[in-house]
């Protein structure tokens, strides 16, 4: 009598089905979104995921010349999960088309691998927001005018370009959290990747919906060129071990933009935002939120996360400076005894 296979049960049939084809079912959604787009009748429910809403134009009274800003309101939800989607798509496109073979050409455990995978797709992201956010900090003259970060508050007017880099920074960092399911990711390391993109969510909403778009655009890009130079370094690493130059060069970088982010933060809340005596009424309905329990909150909030990022960064040098130690009290004994082996043969 033969023996029985065990099948896998449907629930984890179920669950393989979805892993394998989610890439597309996203795609699917997205081209019936753009379907709905194209035709009049329903393209008035579907403009909303597809297009950037709330657009103010603004005519000035001496030519017909048009200017166009955008608010936000709760419409920027269906884009988001729009761009989400779009998002989740890109993500299999660059596992399968890139990822996955350099790691074919690689001999990397099962906790590497998923270090692999998650730098490799962040640094793509990273890449592509650096290129894009610091070319809206040149149009926008923000580093050569430091002042506009407080000035004429609030900034509930945005332009086209400013706006849509938020929605599609909101959509990747939301698109991460079913990524975890996506790549299974295994669940001890799932608390810390967790951890930093609620942070980034967090973040990234707050300067969107209390109209600090400038602020929220100057801090963002310092520090996606650090994170972008370690996920470089973490990928020549695993193609090589000997390839450390990299990660000394961050080790700096991450120092330098901790201080420009807590001394502009400081600036803005502490000093800027307090000297604009007439914008001080907190009101919703004109995207005003400049009192001091938000100014504190809100500094609060960016002190506590650069001090955990400190924390974070002193604890892993040290258990890595530990370890460095550990390594090299084995080579001196080796070394030493050695010597006193030559010793005694001479002898």
């Amino acid at each position: 009598m033969g023996l029985r296979r065990k099948n896998k049960s449907p629930a984890v049939l179920i669950h393989e089905f979805i892993i394998e084809n989610h890439a597309d079912a996203t795609s699917y959604l997205v081209v019936l979104f753009l379907t709905g787009f194209i035709f009049e009748v329903p393209a008035k429910f579907f403009i909303m995921f597809v297009a950037v809403q709330y657009n103010i134009t603004y005519t000035t009274d001496d030519s017909s010349e048009q200017f166009h800003f955008y608010d936000y309101g709760p419409k920027d939800i269906a884009t988001v999960f729009f761009y989400m989607l779009i998002a989740i798509y890109l993500h299999a496109a660059i596992q399968e088309c890139i990822l996955d073979k350099f790691y074919r050409s690689l001999n990397l455990s099962k906790t590497k691998h998923s270090k692999f995978n998650e730098s490799g797709q962040l640094l793509f992201f990273y890449l592509f927001s650096l290129i894009w956010g610091a070319s809206i900090l040149n149009a926008e003259e923000l580093l050569e005018n430091p002042s506009l970060l407080w000035k004429d508050y609030p900034h509930a007017r945005m332009l086209f370009q400013v706006k849509f880099f938020y929605i599609c920074q909101l959509a990747y960092w939301f698109h991460a959290v079913p990524e975890l399911y996506f790549q299974r990711i295994q669940k001890e390391d799932i608390p810390r990747q967790l951890c930093y993109i609620c942070l980034y969510i967090a973040h990234i909403s707050g300067a969107y919906i209390l109209n600090l778009p400038h602020l929220g655009l100057i801090l963002m890009i310092p520090h996606y060129l650090v994170e972008l130079l370690f996920h470089a370094s973490r990928l020549f690493y695993f193609s090589d071990e000997n390839k450390q130059k990299g990660f000394t060069i961050w080790a700096l970088l991450f120092i330098m933009v901790r201080l420009w982010t807590l001394t502009l933060t400081v600036l803005t809340f502490g000093f800027g935002l307090t000297s604009t005596v007439e914008n001080t009424d907190f009101s919703i309905a004109q995207g005003n939120f400049n009192v001091l329990p938000v100014r504190i909150g809100c500094l609060g909030a960016v002190c506590l996360t650069q001090a955990w990022m400190m924390r974070k960064f002193i604890n892993f040098h040290m258990k890595r400076w530990k370890d460095d130690v550990k390594n090299q009290i084995p080579k001196k004994n080796i070394t030493n005894s050695k010597k006193q082996t030559h010793k005694k043969g001479t002898k």
